[in-house]
């Protein structure tokens, strides 16, 4: 099993699939993008499904998330989900993605055995999706919302990132339109993690922040603190429920103690947090001729050095070198 040092279970496998995408959002990129990894240090699909085997066959990984950049963007995600759900055990498979292309491949990945999908909406508002997003596609990402429902793909998770001055504002109507669909939201603390390296606390709405702004219009009530276990969400009632809303306060509320995620790069390499600033490389050892044992006990090895926390409050806390689109969420 994937075991840190502090005894921690990594269970959860985040693998992303591309650095590409289509959108630009200004807590990721700028608008002019970045430079892309070269095709040839990508994983292909086999080596992809390769390092997921082992994950699941060899240590105990039970789900699997298929980030990007933006997954749906990589050609192979059919037939990568389709593999990875006739493991055995099989293991839960989930993608997150902006939404933009979801109309047309919901059935598609739904058929290959899909669960779910968390899709990314920030604002209802067409022109702050402009201004936010860098691209007009606001109804691209809610047909492809629309297509998940219809395709099965549940519970549709929606995660927004407000951001003060732009769309801090829209918190009680993103939460309205949510429960309207019937999606669960799930607010986000901006992170640290943007291409500029132009992140500031002072700047960052606060979970506090979120909650409080919801309170205004709705009853909140925390739903079973016991029963989160590892989920990154404080969960609470809606108006008594049965709805529900997250707030994910990765900055201000840390679930570093209970964390049992390992994430894996679109080149191959093992990170054990998305602040992480050291990555193993798997991509070396696989086109190096290693046998599934050999890369099982570099991954064991890689994993077991995992540290205590994401370290944000500390001083000498220094920013990953690799943003958002690159790591994989």
């Amino acid at each position: 099993m994937l075991v840190d040092s502090f005894g921690r279970v990594a269970t959860d496998l985040r693998v992303s699939l591309t650095d590409r995408c289509n959108l630009r959002c200004a807590y990721c990129m700028p608008p002019e993008g970045l430079d892309w990894l070269p095709k040839p240090e990508l994983l292909t699909a086999d080596e992809i499904c390769r390092l997921v085997a082992i994950g699941v066959e060899r240590l105990g990984i039970t789900e699997v998330r298929y980030t990007g950049g933006e997954p749906l963007l990589r050609r192979e995600l059919t037939g990568i989900v389709a593999r990875t759900t006739a493991l055995r055990p099989r293991p839960h498979v989930s993608i997150t993605s902006n939404g933009i292309g979801l109309a047309r491949l919901a059935a598609p990945l739904a058929a290959a055995g899909l669960d779910r999908v968390n899709i990314s909406l920030d604002t209802l508002d067409r022109e702050t999706f402009v201004r936010l997003a860098h691209r007009d596609r606001l109804a691209d990402v809610l047909a492809g919302l629309s297509a998940a429902v219809e395709a099965g793909l549940l519970p549709v998770k929606v995660n927004t990132v407000l951001m003060r001055g732009v769309n801090e504002h829209e918190a009680s109507g993103l939460l309205r339109y949510c429960l309207e669909q019937g999606y669960e939201l799930r607010f986000i603390e901006q992170m640290p993690l943007d291409a500029q390296h132009g992140w500031r606390r002072e700047d960052m709405v606060t979970a506090d922040e979120i909650l409080e702004a919801l309170s205004r219009e709705f009853s909140l009530t925390p739903d079973d603190p016991a029963g989160r276990g590892s989920a990154p969400a404080e969960i609470f009632l809606v108006d008594g429920g049965p709805a529900r809303v997250g707030v994910i306060g990765s900055v201000t509320r840390p679930f570093c103690g209970a964390c049992d995620r390992v994430r894996l790069t679109a080149d191959g390499q093992v990170r054990n947090c998305l602040f992480a600033t050291e990555e193993s490389d798997l991509r070396a050892a696989l086109r190096g001729g290693a046998t599934d044992d050999e890369i099982a006990a570099r991954w064991t090895s890689a994993v077991r050095v995992k540290r205590a926390g994401h370290g944000i409050d500390d001083p000498a806390f220094l920013q990953p070198s690799r943003p958002m689109s690159a790591i994989g969420g």
